[in-house]
């Protein structure tokens, strides 16, 4: 149990030529500067170390200097396998210019991938980045022509196709934390991220590797409490203090304390986006928004659609998430993007993949650079400039219902709105939509034959993929299809009558989504079964909290009946219902009215046997409450009523 706290001269010096390095971190949440700054002064003053393999799952720099722009030197990297290329254009140079070998792979692919090497496995299996640029039968993932070995490949397993990503041997993690102790553990309570700190710790240590992790601050030893203890010493050889410049919270923000959860900050001090072509595409795709659903937001663009949700009050209605591991709250943008405020809770990056990659998300809304006849959207490069994937693939393959947004098209782009329709008065230079793009980052083609509900949102018009390719969904009001569509697209989609985008979303004023989402939400969860004439209520995972929402399903369950137009047996899901307890009396009234005025006789069902014995003493009252346990009870109940 020796004294692990070294200087970051001494721990940049352990590190040998042609080792391979993982390094963590989320644009400069969790980077550790320090260490890449040490190695960085080392090899410019000793020339070593030299030819290091780096892998990296999400993109860590600001674009500039920061970050992993500090390896960017001709002679010190070898390889490269990354996530996001966006932020370390030093790096990202000596790809484009076969400098060195250089690979593109999913974010979430190289996350799972510490695990798997973790655990000695060979690599790791997904069915992630078929169909894209990461498909063997495409590049590979491959950046340049120097790259030649194939560490994507297609194999079949129990019949389908998946692909395997190469697992390798890891010589040197660098991690980051907020507190150690002499003995290497890491707490990380002033970190806005945990990411994938214990996984990569893991790996290199089973790998026979070295654990190096930057920290702010030593405390005594025994004194971290071990229920905070991310990173246990036992995977830890070297600890460094970091001076404050080198260690901020993000690159935006020294310290905020509501990104480490220390507080919860108020959300009316939000301003609200002013009404441009992004705030214009923001509310668009929010009328997309499942009420009680599960989303995650991009950056870029789609950060308007957390402002916009903010300004209608739908945030209690939604869980918004990043990819890094945030669930809840309100995500960060800029260079504070993968911080949250008020959030729910912070997981490890792998295990947030592990939600989306499984068909977690309920909606996803991410950026869109290019667009084609296929429904193929290109984000991650473009000729000379490489972006990268990042977390794209992952999120984008397996959302159920998937939004792209972005503007029609690029530079130079002017519009006026405000009164209820949308006018371009200059036009952008560059077509957004075009006959093929430059690299496929989401396979269209795949995600239609697979049912996958997409749409194309822009500030003009919406697109939604079909198996026959993408057709024009909706123009917004004062748009003339011909003259400021079809005339700037590189193919002609198809065009079959669109409607018209809703007026509201073009007035500077709010739009009242929060009841017209909950009133289409309760629309939806109303069904008739024409052929056994009853009616169906799906209230599975509503929550009803106000005596408004308990009135908006009266009227919504009312309108139905009165278009069956005569008394109906009714069958209701309540499985995961919540009912507040200061509206259950107004909620069972409700129910005694319109078993009174529509229904013949009503069921109802719910696995959980609390929630059974809740809604038995809500209603009881009113009405006989007659909930069972599955469906079928329901059912076989009515039908014997009958």
């Amino acid at each position: 149990m020796r004294n692990k706290v070294v200087s970051a001269a001494e721990a940049a010096a352990v590190i040998q030529d042609e080792d391979s390095l993982c390094t963590s971190g989320f644009v400069g949440i969790g980077t550790p500067d320090a260490l890449l700054a040490a190695i960085e002064q080392r090899f410019l003053t000793e020339g070593h170390p030299r030819d290091l393999t780096l892998l990296f799952a999400a993109g860590q720099g600001d674009g500039k200097e920061r970050g992993l722009n500090r390896l960017g030197q001709d002679g010190l990297l070898k390889r490269v396998i990354g996530g996001h290329w966006g932020l370390i254009p030093k790096i990202g140079r000596l790809a484009l210019d076969n400098q060195i070998e250089a690979y593109n792979l999913p974010q979430g692919c190289i996350s799972h991938l510490y695990r798997d090497i973790a655990a000695g496995k060979p690599g790791h299996f997904s069915k992630v980045g078929l169909g894209t640029f990461v498909d063997p039968e495409l590049e590979g993932g491959k950046i340049n022509e120097v790259t030649t070995e194939d560490l994507v490949t297609r194999v079949e397993l129990g019949g389908e196709t998946w692909l395997f990503y190469k697992a390798m041997k890891l010589k040197v993690a660098l991690l980051r934390g907020t507190t150690a102790d002499p003995h290497g553990n890491v707490t990380m309570e002033r970190e806005a991220l945990t990411l994938d700190n214990l996984a990569m710790a893991m790996a290199a240590k089973n790998s026979g590797g070295i654990v190096i992790v930057q920290v702010e601050r030593i405390a005594a030893a025994g004194s971290l409490h071990p229920r905070q203890v991310v990173i246990p010493g036992v995977f830890v050889d070297c600890v460094v203090v970091a001076p404050p410049e080198l260690h901020p919270q993000t690159y935006a923000t020294p310290y905020n304390a509501a990104y480490a959860a220390e507080i919860r900050a108020p959300l009316d001090a939000l301003p609200p986006l002013k009404l441009d072509a992004r705030k214009l595409i923001a509310r668009r795709c929010a009328l997309e928004l499942p009420m009680n659903g599960i989303v995650n937001l991009g950056i870029g663009m789609p950060e308007g659609v957390s402002a916009v949700a903010a300004e209608e009050r739908l945030l209690d209605h939604l869980t918004l998430t990043a990819e890094p591991g945030v669930i809840g709250g309100v995500p960060a943008s800029g260079l504070d993007f993968g911080a949250a405020i008020n959030t729910d809770a912070i997981i490890h990056q792998n295990q947030q993949f592990d939600f989306y990659d499984g068909g977690g998300l309920d909606m996803a809304c991410l950026g869109m650079a290019e667009a084609d006849r296929h429904g193929n959207v290109n984000v991650s490069r473009f000729g000379a400039k490489l972006a990268g994937a990042g977390g794209f693939i992952n999120i984008s393959q397996n959302a159920k219902k998937l939004v792209f947004a972005g503007t029609f098209t690029a530079g130079g782009l002017l519009i006026e709105t405000g009164r209820g329709s949308l006018a371009i008065t200059s036009e952008g230079r560059a077509k957004k939509f075009i006959e093929r793009v430059y690299q496929i980052t989401f396979a269209g083609e795949r995600a239609a034959s697979l049912g996958q509900s997409v749409l194309y949102v822009t500030e003009r018009c919406v697109f939604e993929l079909t198996t026959d390719g993408l057709a024009l969904l909706e123009v917004a009001p004062g748009i003339d299809v011909e003259r400021d569509i079809l005339a700037h697209m590189g193919f002609r989609p198809i065009v079959d009558s669109p409607a018209t985008m809703r007026a509201d979303i073009f007035l500077d004023r709010p739009m009242n989504l929060r009841k017209l989402l909950l009133e289409r939400e309760l629309t939806s969860r109303i069904t008739y079964d024409e052929r056994r004439q009853t009616l169906f209520l799906n209230f599975a995972a509503l929550e009803v909290t106000s005596a408004e929402q308990v009135d908006q399903i009266g009227d919504a369950v009312r309108a139905v009946c009165r278009t069956i137009g005569k008394r109906v047996p009714v069958v209701v899901n309540y499985e995961g219902f919540d009912l507040a307890a200061p509206v259950a009396e107004t909620y069972a009234k409700l129910v005694r009215d319109l078993e009174q005025t529509h229904y013949t006789q009503v069921s109802r069902y719910t696995t959980s046997a609390f929630m059974r014995l809740k809604l038995g003493r809500t209603l009881e009252r009113y009405v006989a409450p007659h909930v069972f346990e599955t469906k079928d009870e329901a059912q076989a109940f009515l039908a014997h009523q009958t």
